[in-house]
């Protein structure tokens, strides 16, 4: 593939996604990195490979101009920016990119994991906007999505009989560099009597209600419903990290299961299990190495089958990798999706790729 025919794509945000994200879009042979938005004052004029920790400059410089970003035409945008506490600003952003006519990649629209069952209010305006613009839409979640839905579809295929799918993600989130969404969405170092909004009532099936619809879509099975269970366990000792002081007594793990249901039991389950500490909880489930972190995918049945993924970037930091990995399904598909044609996409229809061309493009 020439240098001209490369899809110009945009990054827009550069936290913990975004810094991934110039970099996978930067060793992809297909893409041009051809801009960077964000919202900080302090990082307008900041060369991108400064800011994605690359080692090296790219000659390009981040803007907040949003409008002259989306004027230039990019053939594709990975939308980094957080939808956790802004759900409509984000939205709004990608409606404004599908209608620059780009695909758009992104974790941050959490009921649009599983588009086909998205409420409508939120469904059609965007695809009216990617019909209008001939853009498209791939929403993967950034837990990471393959490890709840591709992952283990794939490992059914190896099964002779299942009973059930289990997929996991383990991790001490004292290495997790989001201070505000530990403390405040998990509610890590909170006090025990108050519920952390990511595990209010309906809100876990809300975010990942959709990835055990697609595995039950995927294995041509019909839910009964979609439940939700919550453990949580304090502190017994306070310990400090890089993100500050957490106080004994105050939550020091989380558990929650969204389950489901087939004949009356969990037969799909999307399991979370985070800590802040690793010796609050030490009963609960564990990386299978040790390590503060890990994706696992367990399918009971006959044979028994488990893998464990565990990836590490940013100087060895497994959420840092679990990001990467997101962001790699996520970019990867841009040509794929240029090819499609207009419409929203979920990760049933979008085929993870081989790396082509990517064999000794590591970066520093």
């Amino acid at each position: 593939m020439t240098a001209t025919s490369k899809i110009a794509t945009v990054v827009w945000g550069t936290g913990n996604v975004g810094r991934a994200a110039i970099r996978t879009v930067e060793a992809h042979p297909g893409l041009e990195l051809a801009g960077v938005i964000v919202a900080n004052p302090d990082k307008v004029g900041r060369d991108a490979g400064d800011l994605a920790d690359l080692g090296r400059r790219l000659g390009l410089v981040a803007t907040d101009d949003v409008g002259a970003v989306l004027g230039t035409g990019p053939g594709a945008v990975v939308y980094a920016a957080s939808g956790d506490v802004r759900p409509d600003a984000a939205i709004a952003d990608v409606t404004l990119a599908l209608l620059a006519g780009a695909v758009v990649v992104t974790p941050s629209i959490y009921p649009l994991y599983d588009f086909r069952n998205a409420p409508a209010d939120l469904r059609r305006p965007l695809e009216a906007a990617a019909e209008r613009a001939g853009g498209a839409l791939f929403v993967s979640g950034i837990d990471p999505g393959w490890g709840n839905d591709i992952l283990p579809i794939w490992l059914s295929g190896l099964a002779g009989t299942i009973d059930e799918v289990r997929c996991q993600e383990i991790f001490d989130y004292s290495t997790y560099d989001q201070p505000d969404a530990v403390r405040f969405l998990v509610g890590m170092g909170q006090p025990m009597d108050e519920i952390p909004p990511m595990v209010l009532p309906t809100i876990p099936t809300m975010v990942w209600g959709g990835q055990v619809r697609l595995i039950a879509r995927a294995l041509g099975v019909e839910l009964d419903e979609i439940r939700e269970t919550l453990e949580r366990r304090p502190l017994d000792a306070t310990v400090t990290n890089a993100m500050g002081t957490f106080e004994a007594g105050t939550q020091g793990a989380l558990r929650f299961e969204v389950q489901g249901i087939i004949g009356g039991e969990p037969r799909i389950i999307v399991e979370h299990v985070t800590r802040i500490d690793r010796g609050c909880a030490p009963d609960w489930p564990l990386p299978a190495d040790g390590g503060d972190g890990a994706h696992r995918v367990v399918i009971e049945g006959r044979p028994r089958i488990e893998v464990n993924v565990e990836a590490t970037d940013e100087g060895g930091n497994r959420a840092a990798g679990g990001n990467a990995t997101a962001v790699g399904r996520l970019v990867n598909a841009i040509p794929w999706l240029r090819a499609a044609g207009p419409g929203l996409y979920d990760a049933l229809d979008v085929p993870l790729l081989p790396g082509a061309g990517k064999l000794g493009t590591a970066a520093p």
